[in-house]
């Protein structure tokens, strides 16, 4: 009797025993790890900005979770609007980010980084002219999109001008603006255009020949 009731407490432990042991390994086979993260772009940002009366884009580029050999991949910025598109190249990764700014696509500075150019005009004939060329779309409704691999679209639109900053030629003759420093008659670009300079001379000739005649005038009197 008792070796009948030691038997069955022994297979009662055995079974106690492997029940949890069976459940850990059927749970270990059947696990599997979560998959990496896909890499993404989140917290990049790009904005436009009015300095000195030139228009540019600041950018942020961070890529989360790249890939291998993405640390380092090329960066651009892809603008859209008006069924019309132009990709600015803004670098390359740099550890996986990368920040900078670079000038609004139809400006232009000159040497000492002053102004001369603005999307939406042209220097003609010694006067500034609004165009719808020279990426005037892109003062419009737009939008931007920081590509890597992958994208992000951001918000982006052309700075408004202030008290401080003009988005725009304002009104005068600039030299080495965009256009040239030259007309269509190979005169320097002074503020005289072809058809003033005409009138000009004449009134000079007019000018000279008065004063001759005084000259005469007074040297008579005295003879």
């Amino acid at each position: 009797m008792k070796k009948s009731v030691f038997a069955a407490l022994a297979l009662g432990a055995a079974l106690a025993l492997s029940a949890p042991t069976a459940a850990f390994g059927e749970t270990d086979e059947g696990y599997t790890p979560p998959p990496p993260g896909e890499p993404t772009l989140a917290g990049s940002t790009a904005s436009g900005v009015c300095e000195a009366d030139v228009a540019w884009i600041n950018f942020d580029v961070v890529l989360n979770d790249p890939e291998p050999g993405t640390e380092n991949a090329a960066v651009s910025l892809v603008l859209s609007g008006s069924g019309q598109s132009t990709t600015i190249p803004l670098g390359s990764l740099q550890d996986g980010a990368l920040s900078g700014r670079v000038l609004w696509p139809g400006a232009s500075i000159d040497a000492n980084g002053e102004a001369n150019g603005w999307p939406g005009w042209v220097f003609e004939n010694g006067t500034w002219v609004e165009t719808t060329g020279n990426f005037a779309w892109t003062r419009g409704s737009i939008t931007a999109t920081i590509e890597v691999n992958p994208s992000l679209s951001v918000p982006l639109s052309y700075p408004p001008a202030t008290p401080n900053c003009a988005s725009g030629p304002s009104g005068e003759v600039l030299s080495g603006s965009t256009g040239g420093d030259v007309d269509g008659d190979g005169l320097a670009a002074t503020g005289l255009n072809a058809a003033i300079l005409p009138i000009v001379l004449v009134g000079g000739v007019a000018l000279l020949g008065g004063a001759a005649l005084l000259i005469s005038h007074r040297r008579s009197t005295r003879s």
